[in-house]
C-alpha cells in the first residue's frame, strides 16, 4: 500500500497548458476522486502517475519514490479504462491471468489472484467465458478483476462506469466502494460525473483548466465551496446565481437581486457588512427553495415571488423551473405541491443555506466570501 504525492507537477503539450502547478497528497488507503468537466486536466493527472504521460515539471510520488523515470510496469499501480479492452478470443480466466503470465509467476500464484479476485466481485461462474458472451456490466468487473490480480499498492480508475446504462452504473458504483473497503488500498478515480465523486470518494479533487480548485470531503464541498466554480458543479442540479449587491438598511443586512431582496440572518450578518454597496454573485441551491405549505419548521426563511415556467415531477419531488425577472433558476419542493404553468406563486428561501462570492477577486471564477 502507498501514499501518491503530485508536487508541483505541470504538463504541458507545446503551448497549452494541461496541468497547471498541481499539487495533491493522497494518503495511503483512501479514495479519491478526480472531477471537472471535459479538458479540465484530469485524465492527465491519472495518466502522469501512471506513466503514460511525461510530467513537463515538478515531480509525481508512490509512497516515498519519485516515479517520474520510473517505467508505467515497474510503478506497480494498476488502471483500469473507460474501454474494457478484454482480449475477445481469450476466456475470463485467460484475460484476468495474461499479465500475471507475462510476468512469469507461478501457475498455482496465477489461480490463486484469478479465483480470489473473481470471489470478490462475484463472477466465478464466468471464469470460462469469452467477453462476446458477457454483459456490460460483467466485462467491466472482468477488466477491474484484472487490475485486482496484480495486487499494485494503488488503483487507478479512469471513467470506468461511461459505458454503463444509468441502473447499472449505481450498482457497479456501489461494488467499487464495497472493493474499496475489502482491499484496503488507495484509489484514484476519475469522473465528470459528480454523483459518483460524491457518492465514492473520501476525498474529492474539482479540477478546471488544468487546475485545482479545491480538495476536500464531499460533505464540505457541499456545504462550503470554495468559489462558484466549485458551487456550481457540486451538487445536482446545480446551485442557482444571481446577481446581486449588498445593501445595509436600518441595522439589517440584505441581498439585494433587484427581483427580489432577502435578508441574511443576524448571526450571519457581521461577515457581509463591509461589502455594503458592492456587487456579489448570490447562490442558493435548489433544495433550499421550499413551497411554505411544507417547509422545514424553524429555519430563517425569506419569501420570493416567481412564476412557474417548467415542472418536472420526479417521483420523491418536484423540480420547478422559475422566472423573476431576468433570473431564470430550479427549486427541488414537496412532492405534494401542486403548481401550474404560468402561475405566479410563492416560495421561500432558506436564509440558513446560502452562499455568497465576489466576483471582484476574480471576474471569471468568483470567491465565496466566508
Amino acid at each position: 500500500m502507498a501514499s501518491v504525492t503530485y508536487e508541483h507537477v505541470w504538463k504541458k503539450f507545446g503551448d497549452f497548458v494541461a496541468l497547471h502547478d498541481l499539487n495533491i497528497e493522497i494518503a495511503d488507503k483512501e479514495f479519491l476522486v478526480l472531477v471537472g468537466p471535459s479538458g479540465c486536466g484530469k485524465t492527465t493527472a491519472l495518466r502522469c502517475l501512471a506513466g503514460l504521460e511525461e510530467v513537463t515539471d515538478g515531480k509525481v510520488y508512490i509512497g516515498d519514490r519519485v516515479v517520474n523515470d520510473i517505467p508505467p510496469k515497474d510503478r506497480d499501480i494498476a488502471m483500469v479504462f473507460q474501454s474494457y479492452a478484454l482480449y475477445p478470443h481469450m476466456t475470463v480466466y485467460d484475460n484476468m491471468a495474461f499479465g500475471l503470465k507475462l510476468r512469469k509467476l507461478p501457475k498455482q500464484e496465477i489461480q490463486r489472484r484469478v479465483e480470489t479476485a473473481a470471489e470478490i466481485l462475484g463472477i466465478e461462474q464466468l471464469l470460462k467465458r469469452r467477453p462476446r458472451e458477457l454483459s456490460g456490466g460483467q466485462r467491466q468487473r472482468v477488466a477491474v478483476g484484472r487490475a485486482i490480480v496484480r495486487e499494485p499498492q494503488v488503483f487507478l480508475f479512469d471513467e470506468p462506469l461511461s459505458n454503463l446504462d444509468a441502473k447499472l452504473r449505481v450498482q457497479t458504483r456501489s461494488q467499487i466502494s464495497k472493493l474499496h473497503q475489502n482491499l484496503a488500498t488507495t484509489f484514484i478515480y476519475v469522473t465528470h460525473d459528480q454523483t459518483e465523486a460524491m457518492t465514492m470518494a473520501t476525498r474529492i479533487a474539482v479540477m478546471n483548466k488544468g487546475k485545482l480548485q479545491q480538495l476536500d470531503t464531499p460533505q464540505e464541498l457541499y456545504d462550503r465551496p470554495a468559489n462558484m466554480f466549485v458551487a456550481g458543479f457540486i451538487g445536482s442540479p446545480a446551485m442557482n446565481f444571481f446577481p446581486a449587491r449588498i445593501r445595509r438598511d436600518d441595522g439589517a443586512v440584505y441581498v439585494d437581486a433587484d427581483e427580489f431582496a432577502v435578508r441574511i440572518p443576524d448571526h450571519k450578518a457581521g461577515v457581509y457588512m463591509p461589502y455594503d454597496g458592492k456587487e456579489v454573485i448570490f447562490g442558493i441551491r435548489p433544495e433550499d427553495i421550499h413551497n411554505p405549505d411544507f417547509a422545514p419548521a424553524n429555519i430563517n426563511s425569506a419569501p420570493v415571488e416567481a412564476k412557474v415556467d417548467v415542472t418536472e415531477l420526479m417521483g420523491n419531488e418536484i423540480f420547478l423551473y422559475l422566472v423573476s425577472g431576468k433570473n431564470n433558476y430550479v427549486a427541488r419542493v414537496d412532492p405534494r405541491s401542486r403548481y401550474n404553468i404560468g402561475e405566479q406563486v410563492r416560495l421561500l428561501f432558506n436564509m440558513d443555506n446560502f452562499h455568497i462570492f465576489d466576483p471582484s477577486l476574480d471576474a471569471e471564477n468568483p470567491v465565496a466570501i466566508r
